[in-house]
């Protein structure tokens, strides 16, 4: 483990912590929280888990039930000017949530009844079932990391929503395929995916994905083509390769947010990260992969003292 860069990944998540703390009264979005870290905005929340086993949502939550517990039994506020205090909307959403939270009612608790379901001292549960333990040593040598510049680079993509849906992104690797082929692009250039939301984060039916190809530097589009195109700026990679089911390329993404990057030299720049198809006649074969994953990084920066 990297001590100093630990270090400064639990100093800047103490920050976010802090912030909620504060305002636990509000709304306040993943955006503003990331500006408190100085993270990057598109990959602040998967950091947030790594570092604190829930989600932010998660983590809010159960800082204001507890807060609502504190208040309940130490002060004598009324029941909706804590509701209020605590960030929620009424004393009747305290009481729905609270009693969600507890298994007993905020008048309950303040009359002496018994919490019955505490979850302060309770081990975390795994967030998504993909979370998982690792045996020592077995990560790094599954999933060494290779840190790697790729230039800026023209590419042509097709984005599906709803990307969890079955089928839904192997049709458009699919129709991406074809229109390769009929420009003479598929031999030589590489083809790859980019997640453009955070699956912790983004409702299934709102979750979006590209199938992405590159493009020669003097490559013309064509008017109604399938396809759209941008250009992705030049940016340091972190990869990994795996060669194997679902599972393994869900457990190497994880690896490389919840292990390798917090204890790491290297914090997320805002890009989406991608997944590069080294078998591209199997790229529709999703029983096996074979694939280079990488995440946007940059050298991580110390926080300047208060």
């Amino acid at each position: 483990m990297n001590n100093s860069s630990a270090d400064i990944y639990r100093r800047r998540i103490d920050r976010v912590i802090d912030h909620l703390n504060n305002n636990l009264h509000r709304s306040v979005s993943l955006e503003e929280l990331a500006s408190v870290a100085f993270f990057s905005p598109f990959h602040f929340h998967r950091i947030f888990v790594a570092m604190m086993g829930e989600t932010v949502k998660a983590f809010t939550s159960r800082m204001r039930n507890e807060k609502a517990a504190r208040l309940l039994k130490f002060s004598k506020k009324p029941i909706a000017e804590i509701a209020i205090e605590c960030g929620f909307s009424s004393s009747t959403t305290l009481s729905r949530l609270f009693k969600q939270y507890f298994e007993v009612s905020p008048s309950g608790y303040r009359k002496g009844e018994k919490i019955k379901n505490s979850k302060i001292c309770k081990d975390l549960q795994p967030i998504i079932e993909y979370h998982c333990e690792w045996k020592q040593q077995e990560p790094e040598q599954l999933f060494p990391v290779e840190i790697k510049q790729l230039k800026e680079r023209r590419i042509a993509y097709i984005r599906v929503s709803d990307a969890f849906r079955e089928g839904v992104v192997i049709s458009a690797f699919a129709k991406l395929v074809s229109w390769a082929k009929q420009q003479n692009l598929y031999e030589s250039e590489t083809i790859f995916g980019m997640s453009k939301d955070d699956p912790e984060v983004t409702p299934k039916e709102k979750y979006r994905y590209e199938a992405c190809i590159t493009l020669p530097e003097n490559f013309k589009m064509n008017s109604g083509s399938p396809v759209q195109h941008t250009v992705l700026p030049a940016c340091k990679y972190a990869f990994i390769r795996v060669s194997g089911d679902i599972n393994l390329v869900a457990k190497g993404i994880n690896y490389l947010f919840d292990n390798w990057l917090i204890n790491s030299n290297y914090e997320c720049e805002t890009q989406p990260g991608i997944e590069v198809f080294l078998d591209k006649e199997n790229i529709c074969n999703w029983s096996h992969f074979d694939l280079d994953i990488g995440i946007p990084v940059k050298a991580i920066k110390k926080l300047k003292a208060k």
